[in-house]
């Protein structure tokens, strides 16, 4: 049976899982009556919930007399580090394009790196039944982009093929109309080069990425690249430093991918991806070979982190109260635990036997962590995120640059170009493709996006749409303005009381509602000017033996702001934290005593008048 093994690539939201879900069905994957859910590949419920994909994952369907091995990759630049990996098991790719929006910033990201491991692409035009697509100007960004790429003669000769995901349609010609798919699975058998074959050779595999079963442990994925490796065969692990020492492990189980499933085999071939058990310490990037030829293959650099955040122990007044596993040795294990397959991150000891700094590729790869520890019944505090710096050729200091790519309507150009001003972004092009948007790049420090989305979408009235990745390090930029507005401190712990937030509305956004339990420097709410105010949410009215109008009991609240994970990690300052529990989300300051936070006002201010 002839094998191809394809990777989709695509940026966030242009319908990559949507595509591989039709695959499936008219493949065969599924019987004629099985229920089976929308958009199968996003198993993970966060991915489910946000509709995006996190995790890389492999599926195969036989089409007519050949396998197709599909690995659905993720869009968002924050798990970059996924695409990367999996471009190396496979031999070529699809790059899907949204019709309407064209190649965005992950579409550049994740073609160069395709192009330049020699991938054979062929491109999907997605959502050519999507009002105002325009598939032809769309197919001449796309070779624009790949000409920009210094793509070679075969990859710009790539075929186009023109879909509609949602409806599992695909034509070459759009004068043809569209009847299944079919044309796409053609193009993938005609265009994409079976993979290396050499059976007859000694075993040799790099592991492209790493999954764990709680039965079996890690489990090595990767493409065979030569030779044949049953079970029960001992394999050599040849490490990432060659002068490092080589271990000896035997392969207890052997799996293939069969639809959604994983199939167990007594052996594979080479071209074949497949997992491997019992290989105990495996990483990223070892080879896997026969004792007797110990070939090293090229490894892959997994990406340097840029980001970083304080796990620490809750430690607030209500710790303990709502969550399953709040110890600094259930917190510090879980931690660790997630190296194990979330390979982007990196967890340190620090100091402090209650923090642990982790780091990551952006807010949105931290939060994610954060979100599956709670739900998992884990308590804990994050702090403020922190670029991660490096020291240049000459000594000079270097932060990590984002390209960021904003499409907003005409009307709220002005206000968005003068935000990113004091942000230290650099407009390195603006145009405008005639459809009602303009499309700006900037390249901006990566500490300047934090708390930048939720000023754009509340500038733009939530019609703007942004996009960041990942760019280079560059000169530190100097100093950026932190947030223009305070907040609320509770000064007392208690019940929030309506009557005390209907005096506090009038110059504030409140995050608590009338019933919340609150205690002494939690943030209650955000000040209408600069300069935290401590106030006191669990006032009650007086009462007296006075006759009241019967206006003093109508108390007319709006509703509080509700905080997500990475709004409150945008939001909060240095000497705040989040306090994060499977029930709730809450802000408070590091220091929770009013008098301890006065007299530390106090040293500061003493230390700078004396410099």
């Amino acid at each position: 049976m002839e094998i191809r093994n394809i990777a989709i690539i695509a940026h966030v939201d242009h319908g990559k899982t949507t595509l591989v879900d039709k695959m499936l069905r008219q493949a065969g994957a599924f019987r004629e009556n099985q229920v089976v859910q929308e958009r199968v590949m996003d198993s993970n419920p966060l991915e489910r919930e946000r509709g995006i994909t996190i995790l890389a994952k492999n599926t195969s369907v036989h089409w007519r007399e050949t396998k197709i091995n599909i690995v659905d990759t993720p869009g968002h630049a924050d798990f970059g580090g996924e695409v990367e990996r999996i471009l190396r098991m496979v031999d070529g790719v699809l790059l899907v394009v949204d019709a309407f929006d064209g190649p965005m910033p992950q579409t550049r990201f994740v073609l160069r790196k395709a192009l330049g491991l020699g991938r054979t692409p062929i491109v999907v035009i997605n959502k050519i039944d999507r009002p105002g697509a325009d598939p032809h100007r769309v197919h001449d960004e796309v070779l624009d982009l790949l000409i920009e790429l210094e793509a070679d003669e075969a990859q710009l000769e790539a075929p186009v093929v023109y879909a509609s995901a949602r409806d599992g349609v695909a034509t070459m010609d759009l004068a043809v109309p569209p009847t299944d798919l079919t044309p796409l699975f053609d193009a993938i058998v005609a265009h994409v080069p079976a993979p290396p074959h050499d059976a007859a050779g000694p075993f040799q595999m790099l592991v492209s990425t790493i999954d764990y079963s709680p039965y079996l442990g890690r489990l090595a994925i990767g493409r065979v690249e030569r030779g044949t490796v049953h079970v029960g065969d001992q394999i050599m692990l040849l490490p990432l430093d060659p002068s490092a020492k080589a271990e000896q492990a035997r392969v207890t189980k052997l799996f293939a991918f069969e639809g959604l499933e994983r199939a167990e085999v007594a052996q594979a071939s080479a071209g074949e991806i497949v997992a491997l058990a019992g290989l105990e310490g495996v990483e990223i990037g070892l080879t896997l070979t026969d004792l007797e030829h110990p070939d090293r293959l090229a490894g892959i650099a997994v990406e340097e982190p840029t980001i970083s955040v304080d796990f620490l122990v809750n430690n607030s007044p209500f710790a303990g109260k709502e969550g399953k596993y709040v110890t600094s040795r259930q917190v510090r294990e879980r931690l660790y635990k997630e190296l194990e397959r979330n390979v982007a991150l990196r967890v340190e000891d620090t100091d402090s036997t209650d923090t642990w700094s982790v780091a990551g590729r952006g807010e949105l790869h931290l939060s994610i962590l954060m979100e599956t520890m709670r739900r998992e019944g884990y308590e804990f505090q994050v702090s403020r995120p922190r670029v991660i710096t490096r020291e240049g050729a000459n000594g000079e200091r270097l932060e990590p640059y984002e390209e960021l790519a904003i499409d907003v309507p005409e009307e709220f150009l002005g206000t968005v170009i003068e935000k990113l001003g004091p942000r230290r972004a650099e407009m390195i092009e603006m145009k405008n493709p005639g459809q009602g948007l303009v499309r700006l790049l900037y390249r901006i420090p990566a500490r300047g996006l934090f708390g930048f989305r939720s000023e754009f979408l509340t500038d733009t009235r939530g019609t703007g749409i942004m996009h960041h990745r990942f760019l280079d390090y560059g000169l530190w930029a100097g100093p950026l303005e932190g947030r223009s507005r305070g907040t609320l401190v509770s000064m007392e712990p208690g019940v929030v009381v309506a009557f005390a937030l209907n005096n506090l509305q009038e110059r504030s956004t409140l995050f608590v509602k009338p019933g919340d339990q609150v205690y002494e420097g939690m943030i209650v709410g955000e000040n209408s000017r600069p300069g935290d105010m401590d106030v006191n949410p669990t006032k009650e009215k007086k009462l007296t033996n006075m006759r009241s109008k019967s206006a003093d009991d109508h108390v007319n609240l709006e509703p509080p702001r509700e905080l997500t994970l990475e709004g409150a990690l945008e939001y909060i300052e240095d000497d705040e934290l989040i306090e994060v529990t499977p029930q709730s989300l809450r802000l408070r300051k590091r220091h929770l005593r009013m008098s301890e936070r006065k007299r530390l006002t106090r040293d500061a201010k003493r230390e700078r008048a004396s410099l």
